[in-house]
């Protein structure tokens, strides 16, 4: 069984044959394309379509050449990009010339020939065109997601695309010319060929700059990218279909406009590759415990003067298979930073993330193998990249799989707290869930009436807490050491004893014998006492003190609080006034 192609490697699949969806693809656009020059022959006759073919040929080939310039860093299948040209040239072509000879048709009969003209190139021939060669990129979003690493690549196939309806465009535009005024088609090719030969890449170029935002991003703003990136090719189109009805003025106008949206697209390339080689230093580097790569490799391959070098050294080493093997080695070095960016954007799923990994590792592991299989010339110099050091090109032991970086989805962060709106929410779900009492809960018991218990219980974590008084903070002792410890019958009890000596202790619960004090908890204080009641009666001394509750959150009233509560037993012992010692 004959090698696998790197690409075949790193798509995983089986063998080279192009797949079947590809093939019908290639297809369809070539049927397109036979339809449009059947055309041409019935309406201009074979010679006329010969020369305007040749007359068409060498810009598209220079254009080509030159996007296929941008792509040598991260190179994209050439199937991909045959398809991209014969989209343009066969799909695109015959489905713009069809709508727009329907919507001129329409056109005509209301407003008249002059107008109708003007209307079908400014208006129906911008939308319906863009809109054609747009959904090859499209496609290209839905199906090949994983192929548009970033800008460059939405400019290399729109570039395409755009290409290959220019071509046979201007072979229609040509073979007017030749057959209205044979003088007439050099201001044609002029224009078209040579002054302005990147109109329809440019236009095109706005929807691939939007495509290659959303294959890169999440969430809903990848629709509006998309939509903007049209708009923006309409736009452009319309501006130079519109201008060249005020002749050559309106055209050098347009076409300053289309020079500055070159400029920005050339610095467009130009940061992506610089974002691109920073991948490589980012992503390489944790491989290098797992001895993947070394320190020498990643710096060969961050740099193009470093690769070119690399494979200039391996051709004169294993001649042109050694420099093909090298090639492939720094393709799959690059695919593997870029993969790593789709991971760390989440555009990929954690199994598709380990499956491509592998199949990288597997072409690295098989441009090593080819490069040592050939029988290797006398070195004639050390690699120039690594020289004394160690490289991962020239591993001979196995890779250290379990030091290899994971690719984990990151968690899901927790909901935010809730705000003041959902807490006042959530109370008035309660309120309703009682039946509309306030005081009561969702099962219907009574809760607390005591504002602060319910605010203790509820709070907001967002508001911000209120002092409590000095009365407040007395801590009471809690039940265990009440239960252990008995009072003496004519001792005062610590209890009774004031938390402040400038605030009077008769609204204090804690000042009232341990055996008229309630175990309900949702009781309010007592009254004051009734002169009648100002003798106590001591107890007995053997008996001990009655078990109290533990320590619960308590809201004593203070002394200006009118509202009446529930009566709670006798009352106990007055309380002598501040500032004196307790009576015995």
């Amino acid at each position: 069984m004959p090698a696998l192609s790197p690409r075949s490697i790193l798509e995983g699949r089986s063998s080279d044959r192009v797949p079947l969806p590809f093939i019908i693809g290639l297809i369809g656009c070539g049927l397109c394309t036979l339809l449009a020059v059947a055309y041409y022959l019935l309406t201009g006759g074979v010679l006329s379509t010969v020369l305007s073919g040749l007359l068409a040929l060498p810009t598209v080939v220079v254009l080509v050449a030159l996007v296929l310039l941008m792509d040598r860093l991260e190179p994209e299948p050439r199937v991909n990009l045959l398809l991209a040209f014969a989209w343009g040239a066969g799909v695109a072509i015959v489905g713009s010339f069809l709508v727009n000879t329907l919507g001129g048709s329409l056109l005509h009969p209301v407003y008249g020939p002059e107008l109708g003209r003007v209307l079908t190139a400014s208006v129906i021939a911008p939308v319906v065109e863009e809109s054609f060669k747009g959904f090859f990129l499209l496609l290209m979003l839905w199906f090949r997601r994983f192929e548009i690493d970033g800008p460059t690549d939405g400019l290399v196939y729109a570039g395409l695309c755009a290409l290959g309806f220019a071509f046979v465009e201007n072979v229609l535009y040509y073979q007017t010319g030749l057959l209205e005024n044979g003088s007439a088609v050099a201001g044609t090719v002029l224009v078209r060929g040579v002054i302005a030969p990147l109109g329809h890449p440019i236009y095109t170029a706005m929807t691939g700059l939007g495509v290659a935002y959303a294959a890169r991003s999440r969430g809903s703003g990848r629709g509006f990218a998309v939509v903007g990136g049209w708009v923006a090719a309409v736009l452009l189109h319309a501006l130079w279909n519109f201008s060249s009805t005020f002749g050559y003025g309106g055209l050098a106008l347009a076409y300053l406009v289309e020079l500055g949206v070159l400029v920005a697209l050339v610095l467009v390339v130009i940061r992506d590759r610089q974002r691109l080689i920073g991948l490589i230093g980012t992503h390489l580097p944790p491989y290098i415990p797992s001895g993947l790569v070394h320190d020498v490799d990643v710096r060969m391959l961050a740099t193009m003067n470093g690769r070119r070098r690399a494979r200039t050294w391996a051709r004169m080493q294993a001649g042109l298979p050694g420099a093909r093997a090298m090639a492939d080695y720094q393709l799959a070095a690059t695919e593997l930073a870029l993969l790593h960016d789709h991971a760390t954007r989440a555009t990929i799923p954690v199994e598709l993330f380990h499956s491509r990994r592998d199949a990288i590792l597997g072409l690295m592991r098989v441009a090593r193998n080819a490069f040592f299989q050939r029988r290797p010339l006398p070195q004639v110099a050390p690699p120039p990249w690594a020289g004394a050091h160690q490289s991962g090109f020239f591993r001979t032991s196995e890779l250290a799989t379990t030091r290899m970086p994971v690719y984990r989805p990151a968690p899901t962060p927790p909901p935010p707290p809730p705000g003041p709106l959902a807490v006042l929410r959530t109370r008035k779900m309660r309120t309703v869930a009682s039946g509309g009492r306030p005081g009561a809960g969702a099962g219907g018991s009574p809760q607390p009436s005591d504002p602060e218990a319910r605010t203790a219980r509820y709070s907001n974590p967002l508001r911000p807490s209120t002092p409590r008084s000095d009365s407040r903070r007395a801590n009471p002792r809690s039940a265990s050491s009440q239960r252990s410890t008995p009072q003496p019958p004519n001792s005062p009890s610590p209890s009774s004893q004031p938390a402040n000596p400038q605030q009077s202790s008769p609204q204090s619960p804690s000042s009232q014998p341990p055996s008229s004090q309630s175990p309900n908890p949702h009781q309010s204080s007592p009254q004051p006492p009734s002169p009648q009641q100002s003798n106590p009666q001591p107890s007995n001394p053997q008996q001990p003190v009655a078990q109290q509750p533990g320590p619960r959150r308590q809201n004593p009233r203070q002394p200006g609080d009118r509202r009446p509560g529930p009566q709670q037993g006798p009352p106990g012992p007055p309380t002598p006034p501040p500032n004196h010692p307790p009576r015995p």
